[in-house]
Protein backbone atom coordinates (compact mmCIF):
# COMPACT_ATOMS: atom_id res chain seq x y z
CA UNK A 1 0.00 0.00 0.00
CA UNK A 2 1.75 3.19 -0.64
CA UNK A 3 2.56 5.55 1.85
CA UNK A 4 2.60 3.08 4.35
CA UNK A 5 5.79 1.39 5.83
CA UNK A 6 4.92 -2.26 6.77
CA UNK A 7 8.37 -2.58 8.77
CA UNK A 8 7.41 0.80 10.63
CA UNK A 9 3.75 0.28 11.45
CA UNK A 10 2.76 -2.40 13.75
CA UNK A 11 0.40 -4.85 11.82
CA UNK A 12 -2.78 -6.04 13.02
CA UNK A 13 -1.53 -9.47 12.02
CA UNK A 14 1.32 -10.98 9.90
CA UNK A 15 -1.18 -12.33 7.44
CA UNK A 16 -2.36 -8.62 6.76
CA UNK A 17 1.23 -7.51 5.76
CA UNK A 18 1.31 -10.39 3.72
CA UNK A 19 -1.73 -8.68 1.92
CA UNK A 20 -0.39 -5.64 1.89
CA UNK A 21 2.97 -6.77 0.24
CA UNK A 22 1.10 -9.33 -2.07
CA UNK A 23 1.86 -12.32 -0.58
CA UNK A 24 0.66 -15.22 -0.19
CA UNK A 25 -2.34 -15.63 -2.61
CA UNK A 26 -5.27 -15.69 -1.33
CA UNK A 27 -6.00 -18.73 -2.87
CA UNK A 28 -6.17 -20.53 -5.80
CA UNK A 29 -9.36 -21.71 -7.97
CA UNK A 30 -9.38 -25.30 -8.09
CA UNK A 31 -11.94 -26.50 -10.72
CA UNK A 32 -11.52 -29.93 -9.47
CA UNK A 33 -13.78 -28.73 -6.16
CA UNK A 34 -15.19 -25.80 -7.63
CA UNK A 35 -13.71 -23.77 -4.62
CA UNK A 36 -10.88 -22.20 -3.09
CA UNK A 37 -7.44 -24.75 -2.88
CA UNK A 38 -7.66 -25.21 1.40
CA UNK A 39 -3.86 -25.65 1.74
CA UNK A 40 -3.14 -21.84 0.19
CA UNK A 41 -3.66 -20.57 3.98
CA UNK A 42 -3.18 -21.38 6.72
CA UNK A 43 -5.97 -22.40 9.57
CA UNK A 44 -4.62 -18.74 11.27
CA UNK A 45 -4.45 -16.96 8.48
CA UNK A 46 -7.77 -17.95 7.96
CA UNK A 47 -9.20 -16.92 10.93
CA UNK A 48 -6.91 -13.72 10.68
CA UNK A 49 -8.94 -13.21 7.40
CA UNK A 50 -12.59 -13.96 8.99
CA UNK A 51 -11.95 -11.24 11.56
CA UNK A 52 -10.97 -8.71 9.31
CA UNK A 53 -13.41 -9.34 6.88
CA UNK A 54 -15.88 -9.21 10.21
CA UNK A 55 -14.37 -6.02 11.43
CA UNK A 56 -14.29 -4.26 7.83
CA UNK A 57 -17.88 -5.00 7.17
CA UNK A 58 -18.79 -3.89 10.60
CA UNK A 59 -16.82 -0.83 11.16
CA UNK A 60 -17.30 0.42 7.13
CA UNK A 61 -20.98 -1.05 6.27
CA UNK A 62 -23.05 -1.80 9.37
CA UNK A 63 -21.68 1.24 11.50
CA UNK A 64 -22.74 3.95 9.15
CA UNK A 65 -25.29 5.81 7.65
CA UNK A 66 -27.17 1.84 7.04
CA UNK A 67 -28.31 2.14 10.79
CA UNK A 68 -30.54 5.58 10.04
CA UNK A 69 -31.85 3.13 7.22
CA UNK A 70 -32.35 0.40 9.41
CA UNK A 71 -33.87 2.14 12.10
CA UNK A 72 -37.75 2.61 12.76
CA UNK A 73 -40.68 0.03 12.50
CA UNK A 74 -40.82 -2.49 10.23
CA UNK A 75 -44.68 -3.37 8.84
CA UNK A 76 -46.20 -6.31 9.38
CA UNK A 77 -47.22 -8.86 6.91
CA UNK A 78 -50.07 -11.53 8.03
CA UNK A 79 -49.44 -13.22 4.74
CA UNK A 80 -46.20 -13.59 5.34
CA UNK A 81 -44.83 -12.41 1.86
CA UNK A 82 -45.53 -8.38 2.41
CA UNK A 83 -48.54 -8.89 -0.43
CA UNK A 84 -51.13 -7.18 2.09
CA UNK A 85 -48.76 -4.44 2.89
CA UNK A 86 -49.42 -0.87 1.24
CA UNK A 87 -47.71 2.55 1.73
CA UNK A 88 -49.85 5.31 1.60
CA UNK A 89 -48.22 8.72 -0.27
CA UNK A 90 -49.93 11.51 -1.77
CA UNK A 91 -49.72 10.13 -5.27
CA UNK A 92 -51.33 6.97 -3.98
CA UNK A 93 -50.85 3.53 -2.19
CA UNK A 94 -47.23 1.30 -3.57
CA UNK A 95 -47.87 -1.90 -2.78
CA UNK A 96 -44.54 -2.82 -0.28
CA UNK A 97 -43.16 -5.36 -2.49
CA UNK A 98 -42.72 -2.95 -5.50
CA UNK A 99 -41.50 -0.15 -3.13
CA UNK A 100 -37.80 1.34 -3.23
CA UNK A 101 -36.36 1.27 0.65
CA UNK A 102 -33.86 3.20 -0.71
CA UNK A 103 -33.66 7.04 -2.33
CA UNK A 104 -31.01 7.45 -5.10
CA UNK A 105 -29.57 10.23 -2.63
CA UNK A 106 -29.20 7.81 -0.01
CA UNK A 107 -27.78 5.01 -1.92
CA UNK A 108 -25.18 7.54 -3.19
CA UNK A 109 -24.44 9.00 0.23
CA UNK A 110 -24.02 5.37 1.50
CA UNK A 111 -21.71 4.43 -1.34
CA UNK A 112 -19.51 7.28 -0.68
CA UNK A 113 -19.78 6.46 3.59
CA UNK A 114 -18.51 3.31 2.74
CA UNK A 115 -16.08 4.16 0.43
CA UNK A 116 -14.63 6.64 2.47
CA UNK A 117 -14.05 3.81 5.52
CA UNK A 118 -12.93 1.02 3.58
CA UNK A 119 -10.04 3.92 2.77
CA UNK A 120 -9.51 4.57 5.98
CA UNK A 121 -9.55 0.76 7.41
CA UNK A 122 -6.99 -0.13 4.45
CA UNK A 123 -4.72 3.03 5.56
CA UNK A 124 -4.82 2.28 8.79
CA UNK A 125 -5.62 -1.64 9.73
CA UNK A 126 -3.40 -1.73 12.42
CA UNK A 127 -5.98 0.31 14.71
CA UNK A 128 -8.99 -0.67 13.25
CA UNK A 129 -8.51 -4.52 12.74
CA UNK A 130 -8.04 -5.74 16.16
CA UNK A 131 -11.84 -3.84 16.74
CA UNK A 132 -14.33 -7.21 17.29
CA UNK A 133 -15.96 -7.40 14.20
CA UNK A 134 -19.13 -9.18 14.39
CA UNK A 135 -18.30 -11.96 16.98
CA UNK A 136 -21.38 -13.49 16.76
CA UNK A 137 -21.76 -13.40 12.95
CA UNK A 138 -21.48 -16.81 11.17
CA UNK A 139 -18.08 -17.19 9.63
CA UNK A 140 -17.74 -15.52 6.35
CA UNK A 141 -17.41 -17.71 2.87
CA UNK A 142 -17.00 -17.28 -0.80
CA UNK A 143 -20.05 -15.62 -2.38
CA UNK A 144 -20.78 -17.68 -5.40
CA UNK A 145 -21.70 -14.76 -7.70
CA UNK A 146 -18.41 -13.15 -6.90
CA UNK A 147 -16.62 -16.51 -7.53
CA UNK A 148 -17.51 -16.40 -10.76
CA UNK A 149 -15.93 -13.18 -11.61
CA UNK A 150 -12.77 -14.19 -10.10
CA UNK A 151 -12.73 -17.54 -11.97
CA UNK A 152 -13.64 -15.59 -15.02
CA UNK A 153 -11.02 -13.02 -14.63
CA UNK A 154 -8.21 -16.24 -13.83
CA UNK A 155 -8.96 -17.87 -17.04
CA UNK A 156 -8.59 -14.63 -19.00
CA UNK A 157 -4.93 -14.00 -17.19
CA UNK A 158 -4.24 -17.96 -17.90
CA UNK A 159 -4.66 -17.19 -21.64
CA UNK A 160 -2.50 -14.12 -21.76
CA UNK A 161 1.04 -14.64 -22.97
Amino acid sequence: MPGVNHAQTPAATDFFNSLLDGAPQLGRYDPRTDGMDPETLSAKDTRDLERMTKAIVEICVRNTGLEDLHAGRFPVSRTGDFSDVMVRTPDGDIPWTELSRISDLEMKAFMIEVVDRVFTYMRYPEALASIPGGRTWDRPKLDENLMKTVRRRQAQRAEEP
